[in-house]
């Protein structure tokens, strides 16, 4: 196969974690006869700093004529200004927009050698799989918003809008997910008060009895969802909820293994390439200093191979590795306990070495 990845390092460890999973699909290109091509571009704050723009044309281009992109992180202090004409984040929210990616699935997935890192107790997190379809291009996030003066006092607004399409398409993509796994999906609204939930319930529901009658379904308020997770996560398959439900959820989500460190994320669309990153920001307290740990990246470079290039054999291929990595007692400092510790770098040599 060949294949064009376009990398967006970004700001923070960014480039430090797009250069090991760089390495890794060049080594998976290697020992299964592919063609894989890197095309670099600017997004976030370092884009801000060279065009005045977080997502610059040139680098919304080479995306739409790409077929998958890998994106490290973006964001940082130098950039929180909460009154500057543009921060960061735009530059997410955009691109999301631009490649039509409608769609983020997260795994929050337990390793059985990490799992006295997390916060919970053991009997609580041990053999926690789930994973969750966040609607992404809608909600809150994209509905009108802005601030006025009225009486002299000033109001922020910012409005949850869904359409039906909208929340057919990714409950569909959640549904055949669970079809393929344990057949259990979960909905999570809040449609005891918002108007939007109350679509999104009625159109979540009509879509799995119309089309997915197999399927075990059940829904679930948010605050309800939040609780849960913490107390029964393992009670969960495959979860679907809207944009700013599912940004909030997967966040704490990803505290059950421990570590946001070995968490991967795919945004997806109906067409054109994914978009492919770790969970975790930029951590610029680490920046530079070969302390990241880069198997979330890693990680995300397997469901590029997945969904993007349909290569599965090669993404089970890198997994694997990951496990043998773990399993071998290597860690990074955020998964070391405070025990013995290797960098960046070095973590992503082991990788190669196990997966050739």
């Amino acid at each position: 196969m060949k294949a064009n990845i376009v990398l967006l390092p970004g700001d923070g460890i960014g480039p430090e974690i797009v250069l090991q999973g760089q390495r890794v699909l060049e080594a998976i290109a290697t020992k299964f006869n592919h063609q894989f091509t890197f095309q670099s571009c600017l997004i976030g704050g370092i884009a801000i700093d060279q065009t005045g723009d977080p997502l610059p044309q040139p680098t919304i281009d080479a995306c739409l004529a790409s077929d998958a992109v890998l994106l490290g992180a973006v964001g940082g202090p130098k950039w929180d200004d909460p009154s500057a004409k543009t921060r960061p984040e735009f530059g997410l929210l955009k691109i999301r927009k631009e490649l039509g990616l409608f769609a983020n699935l997260r795994p929050i997935q337990t390793f059985p050698e990490l799992v006295g890192a997390s916060p919970l107790r053991r009997e609580i997190v041990e053999g926690t799989d789930i994973l969750f379809f966040r609607e992404l291009t809608g909600g809150i996030y994209f509905g009108p918003s802005g601030r006025e003066v009225v009486d002299g006092v000033e109001h922020a607004m910012a409005t949850m809008v869904y359409s039906v399409p909208e929340v057919e398409r990714v409950v569909r993509l959640a549904a055949e997910a669970a079809r393929g796994r344990k057949g259990h999906l979960t909905s999570v609204d809040k449609a005891n008060v918002l108007e939007p939930s109350r679509l999104w319930r009625q159109v979540a529901e009509r879509v799995v009895r119309e089309e997915f009658p197999d399927l075990k379904y059940d829904v679930v308020l948010v605050d309800s969802m939040a609780m849960h997770l913490i107390s029964r996560p393992k009670d969960f398959d495959v979860v679907v909820t809207g944009n700013m439900f599912g940004d909030i959820l997967t966040d704490e989500a990803s505290m059950l293994p421990g570590s946001l460190g070995m968490l991967p994320s795919a945004s997806i669309g109906s067409d054109g390439p994914g978009l492919y990153e770790p969970i975790h920001g930029s951590a610029p307290d680490i920046a530079g200093q070969d302390l990241a740990n880069p198997l979330a990246t890693i990680l995300a470079c397997a469901m590029l191979l997945r969904h993007s290039l349909q290569l599965e054999d090669e993404a089970l291929a890198i997994e694997s590795t990951v496990r043998k990595v773990l399993a071998a007692g290597l860690r990074t400092r955020d998964i070391a306990a405070g025990g013995p510790a290797i960098g960046t770098v070095a973590m992503g040599d082991e990788v190669l070495k196990l997966l050739v």
